[in-house]
């Protein structure tokens, strides 16, 4: 079987190659050519794709086979192949357990709660798994808060890994039971009449001390995260406290920004959240908090569900989101090496769109397969296979694109967004992604232009890379495939040619 998949995708590679080519598909716009030599970018830096939904053959395409960066481009593989194979009602469930005797209202033992990966357990939801933990009868806890991670299996990692920031948001890592990304939100709120600068931390929790030595100045905002002194202080031994200093200056031309980080360890996070939620609506916690494992052969008290992954999907590509697309592309490694009663109905319900957790449903079922790479990996190219879609230069790291290994071409991930357009997922998957000039990573692209509005565009950054992929409404009507790629010490000054590239593609007739 090796052996005849590896003739496959030398077959289709070939013909792939040996499919002709406009006469001007090798050539830029002038456009775009202009930008790009403005910005000192060679062309053999760039991937270039475009192709019009029905056309035989892409209306442009340089550097098209070469494998490079997409930095967050590469959430399109992992949400497309997530509304396919899981579909869009897909959830998942986190399940609470008591591990003792309740009686009266007291629970004479240890709350478990066992997570399965959910992308949204946000504050929001979180506040709604304690009510509704609240509104079983539930007010007393004499034992310990127990947290079941143990559906992820995966190596340990390092948050300062990718760029040596542990404490920035985006590099959290994924965990199956994930409490509101585990960070805090810092509000930074300009107070010009006493020149000084307001924090706001939602949630606040115990264990902070905040220092703010922020100095209100006035100037054009810029990179307002780079001009902030961030000094993070963590005490192992007193009781997890930690202490954040703010020095810098902070514009008041900036207005009201939020600067999210991430200084607790994942236990002690969830642990402070829950007990202040949970003392909040009444209830009294007498215990710690540890790791452990959820009772077997018992249903659970409560079972909170996620919103629909077509939700989920939406934040990931409209705003970025890093740790929902990890915690997703581990959701998909389940879709595949499973035994044959559990894959049907795996397959069946998710072809009809239908929800089925996490846990297949139901909450004992002895068949809970752990989360891995590996398996999210294979499922991936099992996946692309069913399509016809060979990508052998595709490496999946860890499905958000914040890596500085993963690899796909402009050529591939352009037929990826042409198969998309004919999928039964392709409304949400299409309205999942940025609108220029209207919202997410696109809404301050574009302004002005009569590309505005027309262009649902997935864009990617990171050092030395700067990557956009999506779809352009023409102006005739026409619908097209847009892809460009740049991996280039000078990326962060690709944007002009990029925004010229949707233009020309709105503007062609």
């Amino acid at each position: 079987m090796k052996i005849l998949h590896q003739h496959v995708l030398a077959a289709l590679c070939f013909i792939s190659a040996a499919v002709p080519l406009s006469a001007s598909s090798h050539n830029l716009p002038a456009s775009v050519d202009r930008a790009l030599k403005q910005a000192r970018i060679p062309e053999s830096a760039i991937g270039v794709y475009v192709h019009e939904i029905g056309a035989s053959k892409p209306l442009l395409a340089v550097n098209g086979n070469a494998a490079m960066n997409p930095a967050s481009v590469m959430k399109l593989v992992t949400t497309f192949a997530g509304l396919e194979l899981l579909g869009p009602a897909y959830t998942w469930n986190t399940e609470s357990y008591a591990g003792g005797i309740v009686e009266d209202g007291t629970l004479r033992g240890d709350l478990v709660i066992k997570g399965y990966g959910d992308p949204k357990l946000n504050l929001e939801n979180f506040w709604l798994l304690t009510r509704r933990l609240r509104q079983t009868g539930l007010r007393e806890i004499t034992g310990d808060l127990v947290l079941d991670s143990s559906h992820f299996d995966l190596p340990g990692g390092d948050p300062a890994a990718f760029d040596g920031k542990p404490y920035r948001a985006y590099n959290v890592l994924p965990e199956a039971l994930l409490v509101n990304y585990r960070t805090l939100a810092l509000r930074l709120i300009p107070q010009p009449g006493s020149k000084t600068v307001r924090i706001v931390v939602d949630p606040l929790p115990a264990s902070l001390d905040l220092q703010n030595n922020l100095t209100l100045t006035n100037g054009p905002c810029s990179e307002w995260r780079d001009a902030l002194g961030t000094d993070i202080r963590t005490a192992v031994k007193d009781n997890g406290r930690v202490s954040v200093l703010l020095n810098g200056n902070y514009s008041s031309d900036c207005g009201e920004k939020t600067l999210f980080l991430s200084v607790h360890d994942n236990a002690y996070y969830i642990f402070s959240l829950f007990r202040h939620l949970w003392e909040e609506q009444g209830g009294v916690f007498r215990g710690k908090v540890r790791t452990g494992a959820a009772p077997e052969g018992i249903p659970p008290l409560e079972i909170h569900q996620s919103p629909p992954l077509t939700d989920i999907v939406r934040d990931i590509n409209k705003f970025s989101n890093n740790t929902a697309a990890r915690q997703l592309y581990l959701a998909l490694g389940l879709t595949t090496g499973l035994p044959a009663d559990m894959a049907g109905v795996v397959s069946t319900g998710a072809a009809a769109g239908g929800s089925i957790s996490a846990t297949n449903g139901t909450s004992d079922s002895k068949y809970k397969p752990r989360a891995t790479l590996a398996k999210s990996n294979m499922a991936i190219q099992r996946w692309l296979g069913s399509k016809r879609l060979s990508f052998p230069e595709l490496i999946m790291e860890n499905g958000s694109g914040l890596s500085r290994n993963e690899r796909i071409s402009a050529r591939h991930l352009g037929e990826l967004l042409l198969a998309a357009f004919q999928s039964p997922a392709m409304p949400e998957f299409i309205s999942s992604l940025p609108i220029a000039a209207v919202d997410g990573t696109m809404k301050k692209r574009l302004n002005g232009s009569a590309t505005a509005g027309q262009a649902h565009i997935k864009t990617g950054l990171l050092e030395g890379v700067k990557t956009m992929a999506g779809y352009v409404l023409e102006k005739s009507g026409r619908r097209v495939v847009v892809v460009f790629l740049v991996n280039h010490s000078r990326s962060g000054s690709a944007q002009p040619a990029m925004d010229a590239l949707l233009e020309w593609a709105y503007e062609r007739r």
